[in-house]
């Protein structure tokens, strides 16, 4: 049998050494021996003695938090020894290594899988106030290990090295430690131009030593304290 579809460049890629790695820009690849923890349905497919364990997004602590905000991750712990490929709705994937010291914090909806060596945490983002209906927590990991993200189309890393601003709807990541501020719109001059088709009128501020990563596409806003009050207040979204 002959197609272009058996090149190369659609095998699997093969390696000598267990963890993450790109199939290629759309799929990650988990060569597994121990565990890691990915995505609630995000593998398309396995091979090997693999056991798969829903997570919720984490304990009950950050159970509790995602009920309330929308921004934690749901996840499943992936266990065992073989290969485990995994995607999110053909988003370009991206791996970043952390290391001691390191600190990113990244919008839920981006997170496809970790090392289980990172630790986890959704906090609430720095200026945020009630300032907007697109979330005001987001996921904060640490430690050692690597985690692959996920971006709508080919992402910009801006340095801040300058007062930034980015739509919040595109803001995947960013360094931590940087201060972050809401603004609207108006106060920069641009009126209603900023997210007309999701209806959010701030934007993000980003100040200190770090970079902020945007994609070219906004993510739907969250929704947040108003459908929740219209859904019977935080108490009813904690029993949905």
């Amino acid at each position: 049998m002959r197609s272009e579809l058996f090149s190369a460049e659609n095998l699997e890629k093969e390696s000598a050494q267990p963890g993450m790695r790109l199939q290629n820009s759309k799929m990650l690849k988990i060569e597994l021996n121990g565990e890691a923890m990915a995505r609630v349905g995000s593998m398309v497919a396995y091979q090997g003695n693999v056991q798969f364990q829903a997570l919720g997004s984490g304990g009950l602590g950050k159970f509790l938090k995602q009920k309330l905000t929308p921004e934690g991750v749901p996840l499943m712990k992936v266990t065992g020894q073989g290969d485990v490929f995994l995607a999110e709705l053909a988003k370009d994937v991206h791996i970043i290594d952390l290391e001691p010291g390191d600190a990113l914090s990244i919008n839920g909806s981006s997170v496809l899988a970790f090392d289980s060596t990172l630790q986890y945490d959704i906090r609430m983002v720095g200026g945020a106030g009630m300032a907007s209906s697109s979330g005001l927590f987001n996921c904060v990991f640490s430690g050692y290990g690597r985690i692959a993200i996920t971006t709508k189309g080919t992402p910009v890393v801006l340095n801040v090295d300058a007062p930034t601003y980015v739509d919040p709807q595109a803001a995947v990541c960013w360094s931590a430690n940087l201060q972050t501020g809401y603004h609207r719109a108006e106060q920069l001059g641009l009126g209603t131009l900023l997210g007309r088709r999701t209806g959010e009128s701030f934007t993000m501020s980003f100040a200190g030593q770090g970079f902020v990563v945007v994609q070219p596409s906004e993510e739907p806003p969250v929704m947040g304290s108003g459908q929740q009050q219209q859904e019977g207040g935080l108490l009813g979204g904690l029993l949905s």
